[in-house]
């Protein structure tokens, strides 16, 4: 005869308190938020986002790279018709000022992603708050290197 045994569900321990994480990760958001051209940037991604038929046309373009990429990477022959309708696409989607504008907004986005991510990552790897030093190039991640000037 089986006996149940009793499992109690336990989140995994770590050695790091989220709370304070979670606090200067809230007050980081704030300080994002709170820029002054963050409402642009927000409703130029807003405009995207809400274009189904342009989110649409981007999605179709993402999958015909996808699918000539492919193409390429297995040694296939790609048609002059495909690479033509997708460069079309392209070019259609590009002229495009809410594409662009969107675009622009995730490169912006990214580098902010980015930087942020370095300098955390620096941090676990330094084992403290890093500073310019820290960095293998001329930045603290954030673009402030004091050596332009």
């Amino acid at each position: 005869m089986e006996t149940e045994t009793d499992y109690t569900e336990q989140a995994p321990q770590t050695h790091l308190v989220m709370q304070p994480i979670k606090e200067a990760t809230d007050a980081l958001c704030q300080a994002i938020v709170g820029q002054e051209k963050f409402a642009e940037l927000h409703q130029k991604i807003e405009a995207f986002i809400t274009n189904e038929k342009l989110r649409y046309e981007y999605d179709m373009l993402n999958q015909r790279g996808a699918l000539l990429q492919q193409k390429s990477e297995a040694g296939m022959e790609i048609d002059e018709k495909e690479l033509a309708e997708f460069e079309k696409l392209r070019t259609e989607l590009l002229a495009n000022k809410t594409m662009t504008d969107f675009q622009d907004v995730q490169d912006e986005v990214q580098q902010v992603q980015d930087r942020i991510h370095q300098v955390i990552a620096k941090t676990f790897e330094v084992g403290k708050v890093p500073s310019q030093d820290d960095f293998d190039f001329c930045s603290d991640g954030f673009g402030d290197c004091g050596c332009s000037n």
